[in-house]
C-alpha cells in the first residue's frame, strides 16, 4: 500500500520541506499520494504533481479549508486514510498541530519528529533534547507520523503534470472555530528556514527588535534564511515562525551562524545536525561554544557590521 503525504503550503506556494517529507514517504513504498487542502490552491497541487514518486495529488479546494484549520482538515484526512499504510506531514507547527488529531480520529499512535525510517514499522526519533535517538516500533496498521525535513534529502522534480490531480469534493465544516482573527504567512521572497543551506540566527544578545536588522542584513548578503532563539521570539524581536530549536524549527544547514545566542539546550537540539556552526558571543563561557566549530568572542555590534561590510566587498 502507498503512503499519503499531507502538503504544507502558503496559499500558492508549497513549502520546500514537502519534497523532503516525500523522500520519507518513499521509505514505505516507492510511490505515494499527496493531499493539498485549502482554497484556490490548484497551483500548489500542480507543484506537488512534479515530485518523483507521486502518483495522485488529491485536491480539497473549498472555502471551508481556507485557513487549514486542524479541526476539519484532520477529519478530512481521516476519511481518506483507509487506502494508505502511512500518513506523513512535516514536523513543523502545521504538522504538530494536525497529525496528533488525525491519529486520535484513527485510534492509532502518532510518532513525532521522525529522523529515519527502517522498513515499514521502525522509526527513529530524538529524545532528551536530541541526546538519545530512540528506535520506535509501531505495530499499528496505520502509521501516522511527523517528519523532520532536515534529516531527509528532497525528492527530485520531474516534468509537469506527471501525477494525476483528482478533486476531493467532501466538505467538512469547522463548527468549533468560527473566526480567524489574523494570519501571518511566510514571505515568498525570504529563504525557507527548514531547507536553507545557510541560516543566520539572532538571540537575546541583540537587546531589541530594532537590532535584528543586522541579522537580516547578514542573511541577505549570504543568501541565508533568518532564524531566532525562543528568547528572542518571546521578547518580540521577531515572529515565532523564525524560532529555531526543539520547540520551533529543526534545521540542518551547511552553515549555521549564531549571533548573540547563549546556547540553551532546546536551541542546540534544533541545530546540532548543522554541518558547520559559527558562534559570535561576548561571553567566552557561553554554552554555544561547546557545539560550535568556530567561535568568535567579542561585541556582536562591532563584529557583525564588519562582517557584512567584508562580505559585501567580496561580491
Amino acid at each position: 500500500m502507498k503512503s499519503l503525504l499531507v502538503i504544507e503550503h502558503q496559499g500558492s506556494i508549497a513549502s520546500l520541506s514537502n519534497a523532503k517529507v516525500a523522500q520519507a514517504a518513499r521509505c514505505f513504498s516507492d510511490c505515494y499520494d499527496a493531499l493539498v487542502i485549502g482554497q484556490d490552491v490548484r497551483a500548489v497541487a500542480e507543484q506537488v504533481a512534479t515530485f518523483v514518486g507521486c502518483e495522485t495529488v488529491w485536491l480539497a479546494d473549498q472555502a471551508v479549508y481556507k485557513y487549514q484549520l486542524p479541526e476539519n482538515t484532520a477529519a478530512l484526512i481521516a476519511t481518506l486514510a483507509a487506502d494508505y499504510q502511512a500518513i506523513l506531514a512535516p514536523a513543523s507547527t502545521f504538522g504538530k498541530n494536525l497529525m496528533p488529531r488525525v491519529a486520535g480520529l484513527l485510534d492509532v499512535h502518532c510518532v513525532t519528529d521522525v529522523i529515519a525510517i527502517h522498513g515499514t514499522s521502525q522509526m527513529v526519533r530524538p529524545m532528551y533534547a536530541g541526546h538519545i535517538h530512540a528506535v520506535v516500533e509501531c505495530t499499528d496498521p496505520m502509521k501516522v507520523l511527523t517528519v523532520r525535513p532536515a534529516n531527509f534529502s528532497a525528492v527530485p522534480m520531474q516534468g509537469p503534470d506527471c501525477a494525476t490531480i483528482r478533486v476531493v469534493d467532501k466538505v467538512i465544516e469547522h463548527a468549533q472555530s468560527v473566526h480567524v482573527l489574523s494570519r501571518s504567512d511566510h514571505d515568498p521572497e525570504q529563504v525557507d528556514l527548514t531547507s536553507a543551506k545557510v541560516v543566520v540566527s539572532g538571540g537575546r544578545g541583540l537587546k531589541g527588535a530594532e537590532n535584528f536588522s543586522m541579522i537580516k542584513a547578514l542573511a541577505e548578503v549570504l543568501g541565508a534564511a533568518i532564524g531566532a532563539t525562543r528568547a528572542a521570539v518571546d521578547a518580540g524581536y521577531i515572529t515565532n515562525d523564525k524560532q529555531v530549536g526543539q520547540t520551533g524549527q529543526v534545521v540542518a544547514p551547511e552553515l549555521y551562524i549564531a549571533v548573540g545566542i547563549s546556547g540553551a539546550v532546546q536551541h542546540v537540539a534544533g541545530i546540532q545536525d548543522s554541518r558547520i556552526i559559527v558562534a559570535i558571543n561576548q561571553d567566552p563561557k557561553a554554552p554555544i561554544f561547546r557545539v560550535a566549530d568556530y567561535g568568535l568572542v567579542g561585541d556582536l555590534f562591532t563584529i557583525v557590521p564588519e562582517l557584512i561590510e567584508t562580505l559585501d566587498a567580496l561580491k
